[in-house]
């Protein structure tokens, strides 16, 4: 389900003739249906997405590592293992950002991960829970330390820069020459790799990732009949705090909340509280699908023969998750970007999410097809190779 949320959101940046707002991010115009979209991506998926990622790719470093050991493999040799998938994953992230997709998020977590795998996958169960207070703390004070002062003194407008580049720019889908287009995508690469996210550890953004240890080693998501009680009120107030701390923006977007421009934009008061909320809408979303798991799987009388097919179409996607993340740019970029076909400057923020829905459904029955025929995903199989060096 994650890889339908990202590629909705992603959808804002293909829309390259489109009219901006001050945040830069979704567009400001189109009918209703349009504005409707834009609210709703607004309040439950924009910056709401990547926390959801972190987590499981930190949930996934942690069940590698121990299945590693379990199977008798050294802690030292089950961290080299992890240590080569991060290294490998970096240069899979810049050669996507490069050749297709600007904001990639594989190599920017790949670095995170080979810093946060190498500090943290071996510590204990209490360690993980201090360093999560103190990665909390982090947030906390670089983040939500001056929309909290902004608020108090009532000056939301000395927050963001309104007049900033629109940061959909940095994807170059706008631009018709393919090898400008080509330049500036990797310059972006480079620097949500190699910049944004170093800078992301200062401001506590590996809180998520080390949450995604812990719940690893609580077997959370295994054994979601045991954690029953966590995982309600995870589900219940992250998504209920993660959506309010979007309303604030959503409705400045479509003209019902007056504030200056200044807070709406990519570094606006509004976009901080949208950010840092986003890590609980995140965290709520793993919950809610938990449960969800949980009471599919025991209650068999309600499957039916449709509905257990749909299950495992959608289960057979996160087995491939890295090969459909990478269709959704092979499908979108081409068709979508003005140095291809150009077909982004005709749509419009509804229609555009349709189109996303419809890329991910693509992905949906080619994994459940490599699934019946007992096949990994083609960018799994590489990386296996790479990481077993067989």
């Amino acid at each position: 389900m994650m890889l339908l949320f990202i590629v909705l959101s992603n959808t804002g940046f293909h829309l390259w003739a489109a009219e901006r707002g001050p945040s830069g991010w979704q567009p400001v115009d189109g009918a209703w249906v349009d504005r409707t979209v834009q609210f709703m991506m607004i309040t439950t998926v924009d910056l709401r997405v990547y926390p959801l990622f972190a987590f499981l790719f930190g949930y996934g470093m942690m069940q590698l590592y121990l299945r590693q050991t379990a199977a008798g493999t050294s802690e030292r040799a089950a961290v080299g293992i992890l240590r080569r998938r991060s290294l490998w994953l970096v240069l899979i992230g810049l050669l996507h950002a490069t050749l297709l997709m600007a904001g990639d998020i594989v190599g920017y977590y790949g670095l995170l991960s080979l810093v946060l795998g190498w500090f943290f996958v071996r510590r204990s169960e209490r360690a993980l829970k201090w360093w999560i207070g103190i990665a909390a703390v982090q947030v906390v004070f670089f983040a939500a330390q001056p929309v909290v002062t902004a608020l108090i003194q009532g000056e939301l407008e000395t927050l963001g820069d309104a007049g900033a580049e629109p940061g959909f720019q940095a994807y170059a889908s706008g631009e018709e020459n393919a090898f400008a287009a080509l330049a500036t995508r990797l310059t972006t690469g480079l620097f949500v790799t190699f910049v944004a996210a170093p800078l992301s550890l200062v401001g506590g953004g590996y809180l998520i990732f080390l949450l995604g240890f812990w719940a690893a080693r609580r077997r959370v998501l295994e054994e979601p009949g045991r954690q029953l009680r966590l995982l309600r009120r995870t589900a219940v107030i992250g998504m209920t705090v993660g959506w309010l701390g979007g309303l604030p923006a959503a409705l400045a977007h479509v003209g019902a909340l007056d504030v200056p421009d200044d807070a709406q934009s990519e570094e606006g008061a509004l976009t901080i509280l949208r950010d840092v909320t986003g890590n609980a809408a995140g965290i709520g979303y793993v919950a809610a699908v938990a449960l969800f798991v949980h009471w599919w799987t025991n209650r068999s009388g309600v499957r039916g023969r449709w509905g257990a097919a749909a299950v495992d179409a959608v289960s057979a996607v996160g087995k491939r998750s890295l090969s459909c993340y990478l269709t959704h740019s092979l499908i979108f970029s081409p068709l979508l970007a003005a140095w291809g076909l150009g077909l982004g400057a005709h749509l419009t923020s509804a229609t555009m999410a349709a189109f996303a829905v419809g890329v991910w459904l693509v992905t949906v029955a080619a994994s459940y097809a490599l699934e019946r025929a007992g096949r990994r995903g083609p960018a799994e199989t590489v990386l296996r190779r790479l990481m077993y060096r067989s």
